[in-house]
């Protein structure tokens, strides 16, 4: 609940403000831009820091006869401001120890005017300097809760720069900036918000009024040397803001007003007596210290600080909402009723991809004509017909629900399950925190006390949103279910893909002769698309949003489809059912994980049936002529293996391949693909020990035995188990 607030609070300001700050922003990057190169353009002087009072005014005194004020501007420029020969006025920057003119003030452009003005009160005097001022504190609460929430999430105060888990660009960025950005950022806001409030006079300023007592039968007849003065040897032009000069030089009633840095002196111009001495309250001290902080006139190093922030801060502005719109519950379509659905899914999620994982597991569910219903776990009910109840979550902060499970324990307790019902939960996090799934085991726990829940399985954890630890998750639930859906990696890739045009240019027929199994050959209409062996093609053969996916094998520069027709499949008849010239749309899937890996070490291809075809894109694309063999398992004996067997040869003198083994089922002397492995033995456990890498794709059956084989061949041979060799990354899977 209280991270609730913190983050409603943090999202409800940055909503409040959003317009003003995207102002303020771009205008602070403009003037810090200007503050940087007016200090660059400078005037300069070496040993500035040493020149005292004794050292400057006795020669300024003797070049000007008729000086008014002398001030100290914040780039350390000397700005004078007298009389010249012919009575005339004028003010110019000046060498303090000699007098020499230097230059003269440059007012400021129309532009950075117009923007300065902006800045501070938007045309709208006193009102606009109101709204930037509240504007300046609703980015100090920003901040705040910025701050808090990521204590929240590295789970302590000491963890704040611990580092953090990439979920997405515009999350960790969010974070990684902000921390970086902190306190230039609220610097801007503090003395943006205190500039204001005093503009406005509404801090109390203590007027200055000397109380001079001053007695002309104590002043010297003639005027002292002012190089002489303690006060003036003791003070150095550094520490000056203004020197207000005597009217008249050689009246002892005229004095010399001394304004400081952190008080203002009135000095006798003959004897140089300090005749009364006032410490500046903490208001124009504080109001100096302010416009220094939050302009960066005095250093362009904190001027590019302070630009850097502002751009940080429109790129807050940018991500923040990014986020939010992310963390919307996603788009879930649910066509059946909760009441008759028997299979539910609830997920928790804090960024909004746990959610995306949880729905595309829901339409592959769909997909396979399986009742199924998902929902937030923050609307959990009763579910009259549930036989499993499959819950994804992640965790925030030191074992928190996040978002759209902080209700859920409390549902749980006040809505039970009529019958016994069987519980999966699946748990999302990163080992970088203390609390590693924190909140689904906690879940776990809870569900192990209801008499209805049958937690068959402990949770089942995903690191890093590791697509294989998933991926592994679904081929298990799938065994244990027999519901065959699609458990590769690639499907549950949460980055959308664009819908592509594909034109058919062969399509192999189908008949008794080849078992059913024909080839469909695609050319994509756009070269642009980048298409490897291993990737995945969906395609929406009602279309509707139920997606077939096929493996692909690029050949040619064309994707090659090896299809097994289905008794009223969906995908399979679409396909079966095209001719050459037609025109379909799909969407390309990338299977990374999947593809020809750029090594020097030897490869089994493995696989069965409409498996094979990645692997003839990959043998065709092995330029580098790495060693690799082929073992697959076939029914029987077609014309679709006898077009293997010709291409096969032509790789196989073209010195893309080192051999291939076929296997079938189905004739008289049926043998299976995991026979081929056993005959190869000694090749497989040598390849392995070598650090070679074994491929697998085919269906989940066939995986399990092909697995169980090799993993005895490695006891055999190499003393080790073939899961020594999945730790080393040496078997990659593509099963369905």
């Amino acid at each position: 609940m209280t991270l609730s607030v913190w983050r409603y609070a943090h999202l409800v300001l940055a909503i409040m403000a959003s317009l003003f700050l995207l102002l303020a922003s771009v205008t602070g990057i403009i003037l810090a831009i200007d503050a940087v190169g007016e200090k660059r353009a400078a005037l300069k002087m070496d040993g500035f820091e040493s020149v005292t009072l004794a050292q400057s005014i006795p020669e300024l005194r003797k070049k000007y006869s008729e000086i008014s004020e002398v001030t100290v501007n914040y780039n350390r420029l000397v700005l004078m401001k007298a009389m010249d020969d012919n009575g005339e006025d004028f003010e110019s920057y000046i060498n303090p120890l000699t007098g020499d003119t230097l230059g003269t003030p440059q007012k400021k452009s129309e532009f950075i005017n117009w923007v300065t003005s902006l800045h501070r009160s938007l045309f709208l005097h006193e009102t606009g300097r109101v709204i930037m001022g509240i504007t300046a504190f609703i980015l100090f609460l920003i901040t705040i809760s910025g701050i808090v929430l990521v204590v929240r999430r590295q789970q302590s105060l000491k963890r704040f720069f611990a580092k953090v888990v990439k979920d997405n660009f515009a999350q960790y960025y969010h974070v990684v900036t902000g921390r970086i950005a902190l306190i230039p950022i609220l610097i801007i806001a503090i003395t943006g918000t205190y500039l204001t409030m005093e503009k406005l006079g509404w801090l109390k300023v203590k007027e200055i009024k000397h109380d001079i007592k001053f007695d002309i039968t104590s002043v010297p007849e003639k005027p002292g040397d002012l190089a002489t003065f303690d006060v003036f040897k003791n003070t150095k032009l550094s520490a000056v803001q203004k020197i207000e000069f005597p009217f008249v030089d050689d009246d002892p009633e005229e004095f010399f007003t001394i304004k400081l840095k952190e008080k203002e002196l009135v000095v006798e111009q003959f004897s140089g007596k300090v005749l009364s001495e006032i410490d500046y309250a903490k208001t124009p001290v504080l109001t100096e210290l302010g416009l220094n902080l939050h302009t960066g006139r005095t250093s362009i190093i904190w001027a590019v600080v302070l630009g850097l922030a502002c751009i940080n801060i429109l790129f807050f502005i940018y991500s923040g909402f990014a986020i939010t719109f992310k963390r919307k519950s996603p788009k879930i379509e649910n066509t059946g009723n909760p009441d008759e659905a028997e299979y539910i899914i609830l997920f928790g999620s804090e960024s909004g991809t746990t959610s995306v994982y949880a729905n595309i597991f829901h339409e592959q569910l769909v997909t396979n004509g399986i009742k199924s219903f998902i929902t937030e776990l923050n609307k959990y009910r009763t579910y009259p017909a549930a036989k499993e109840i499959i819950i994804f979550t992640s965790t925030y902060g030191q074992g928190d629900p996040p978002p759209n499970a902080t209700k859920f324990l409390y549902l749980m307790d006040k809505y039970k399950q009529n019958q016994d019902t069987i519980v999966s939960v699946v748990g999302f996090g990163s080992y970088a925190y203390l609390d590693f799934c924190g909140y689904a085991f906690q879940v776990e726990n809870e569900l192990r006390k209801k008499d209805w829940a049958n937690v068959i399985h402990p949770t089942h954890t995903i690191s890093d949103k590791s697509l294989e630890e998933l991926s592994a998750w679904a081929q298990q639930w799938s065994e244990r279910t027999a519901i065959p859906i699609l458990t590769s990696p690639a499907i549950f890739e949460t980055k959308p893909s664009e819908m592509q045009t594909f034109k058919v240019v062969e399509k192999t027929l189908t008949s008794n002769a080849s078992d059913d199994v024909f080839i469909v050959t695609l050319k994509p209409k756009s070269s642009k698309v980048k298409i490897k062996s291993g990737d995945l093609i969906a395609i929406y053969p009602a279309g509707d949003h139920r997606e077939r996916f096929y493996s692909i094998g690029m050949v040619n520069r064309n994707i090659q489809l090896v299809v097994r027709l289905q008794p009223n499949g969906l995908g399979s008849g679409f396909l079966d059912g095209l001719k050459k010239g037609d025109i379909i749309n799909g969407k390309i899937i990338r299977n990374d994980h999947f593809h020809m890996p750029q090594t020097d070490n030897k490869i089994a291809f493995i696989g069965n049936g409409t498996g094979i075809a990645p692997y003839l894109g990959m043998i065709y694309e092995n330029e580098t002529q790495v060693e690799c063999r082929l073992y697959c398992g076939f029914r029987r004996e077609t014309i679709i293996t006898e077009r293997y067997y010709t291409f096969l040869r032509e790789q196989e003198t073209l010195g893309h391949l080192d051999g291939y083994e076929f296997a079938f089922s189905r004739e008289e002397n049926k043998m299976y693909v995991m026979d081929l492995l056993k005959n190869d033995a000694r090749y497989i456990a040598e390849l392995l020990d070598e650090g070679g890498l074994i491929m697998i794709c085919g269906s989940l059956a066939m995986q399990k035995d092909v697995e169980e084989t090799i993993n005895s061949i490695c006891l055999d041979i190499n003393t080790v188990g073939l899961e020594y060799y999945k730790a080393k990354g040496q078997l990659r899977v593509d099963c369905y």
